[in-house]
């Protein structure tokens, strides 16, 4: 059914309320993936002083770590969308029940993820077809990280659960926390300063997994003393519930992850200072997911509690308010990345063809952001309504049948240069900004699948 056209001048308290309530969710899940994007930001930063290896194999670490975290992804994209309905229809005994059963469910497939990615991560980098000296740096980085993983796992779930209670300050605090932490220890473990040993990109993981375990504690406390958490047996039927959101999002997840891996293997092809101008511009440019992420969380979050709570006019006003807003943002962020690439480039290498190679890249996303806007809020808002199945299949097709295909025809028949390969992305998001906001409008809200 098709979404009637709504006037926000019909009622001027209902949407600066509504814009107020979109602010105070998305501001610090907006800092909070900023402060949470820079701790990868930041390994890549310090570990560009021992080369383009070392920058290469941090950035590939950090893929197949997100690659990981699709299945955890999905599960706290299921438990923050439950949690919202159910707290909206002020069941808070319920919403705990299902934090609880989430982080047993986080535990049991942290120990298996961790366990395969500390032991074979090094061989996955080797097939990959990265370069020797590369590999010898991913190597440690990789078994590192996989092997304290469940810091990363709990502080992503339990972000997830306080999210669908409308509270994103607290687990904004803690990602500052561990920005703090993770500065303070990464260079002088990388470099070897103030009496520590030089651990090159070593350090980098033994900083991150540190950090994390203390913003990981301090989120499991305050997650106990606000009653968040609901100690009990667990209770299947509301686990189904998560896992029915869930799993269609650890789908989408693992398509556009493993997509990426694939994609990136195209840009490995054409050399490791290539590569290395890709790493930095996607740490620079995933600063611009930034707003539009914030808003797609709130609009998640808002669009959940209102349907939880039978409230489909604020539901939709609250979409359009993120809307707004994230586009206002992202446009900031294109003219940003347009006008000066080189600058933001030479923050991180001094070498000059990674700077020509990553200015050519920020000048391409400079044309994404609006899709990616368009794309991270109506995305959003489907989740919020348990559609994340329509989200899955979108994100395949672009991923799987747009970028990887293009781009492997690109490079394996037509032998097009770097930049071709670069400029798929943009048919990539603007296909899913389209997909996305068509099914928005073209199903409603009376059609809630939770």
């Amino acid at each position: 059914m098709p979404l009637p056209s709504i006037s926000l001048f019909s009622n001027r308290r209902k949407p600066i309320s509504i814009r107020r309530d979109v602010f105070r969710l998305s501001m610090p899940v907006l800092l909070s993936s900023l402060f949470q994007r820079l701790v990868s930001i930041v390994d890549v930063f310090l570990t560009g002083g021992l080369g383009a290896a070392a920058i290469a194999a941090t950035g590939l670490g950090q893929l197949l770590m997100f690659t990981t975290m699709t299945v955890f992804w999905g599960l706290s994209t299921g438990v923050t969308v439950v949690i919202a309905h159910l707290w909206g229809a002020g069941r808070r005994e319920d919403a705990g029940r299902a934090a609880f059963v989430s982080c047993l469910a986080c535990l049991v497939m942290t120990l298996l993820c961790s366990l395969a990615g500390s032991s074979w991560g090094g061989d996955i980098a080797r097939l990959m077809g990265v370069a020797p000296d590369v590999q010898s740096f991913a190597a440690d980085y990789i078994r590192l990280v996989f092997l304290w993983m469940i810091w990363t796992t709990g502080l992503n779930l339990l972000s997830a659960i306080m999210h669908g209670t409308g509270d994103t300050r607290t687990p904004m605090e803690a990602i500052i926390l561990v920005n703090i932490l993770h500065v303070i220890l990464a260079w002088p473990l990388i470099y070897g300063k103030f009496g520590l040993p030089a651990l090159g990109v070593k350090g980098a993981a033994i900083a991150i997994n540190t950090s994390e375990f203390v913003g990981f504690a301090y989120l499991l406390i305050q997650a106990l003393r606000k009653k968040y958490i609901n100690f009990s047996r667990p209770d299947h039927h509301i686990f189904g519930r998560i896992w029915r959101i869930g799993w269609p999002v650890a789908l989408e997840r693992i398509a556009q992850q493993s997509g990426q891996l694939f994609y990136s293997s195209f840009i490995i092809s054409y050399g490791t200072s290539a590569y290395a101008a890709h790493q930095i511009g996607l740490s620079i440019e995933s600063l611009s997911f930034m707003p539009g992420a914030g808003m797609g969380i709130a609009a998640a979050t808002l669009m959940g509690q209102a349907l939880g709570a039978g409230k489909i006019r604020r539901a939709r006003i609250s979409h359009n308010e993120a809307l707004r807003l994230a586009i206002g943002l992202m446009t900031v962020m294109a003219l940003l990345f347009f006008c000066a690439p080189h600058f933001l480039i030479g923050l991180f290498t001094n070498d000059p063809d990674v700077i020509e190679k990553g200015s050519v890249f920020l000048r391409l996303v400079a044309f994404a952001q609006l899709p990616l806007a368009i794309s991270f809020v109506y995305a959003g808002s489907l989740r919020g309504t348990g559609d994340t199945f329509y989200v899955f299949i979108v994100t395949l097709v672009a991923m799987w049948g747009i970028r990887v295909a293009i781009s492997w025809a690109a490079t394996s028949w037509l032998h097009l240069s770097l930049y071709a390969v670069w400029g798929v992305f943009l048919i990539d998001w603007y296909f899913r900004g389209a997909a996305f906001a068509w099914r928005y409008h073209r199903r409603g809200l009376h059609s809630v699948v939770i």
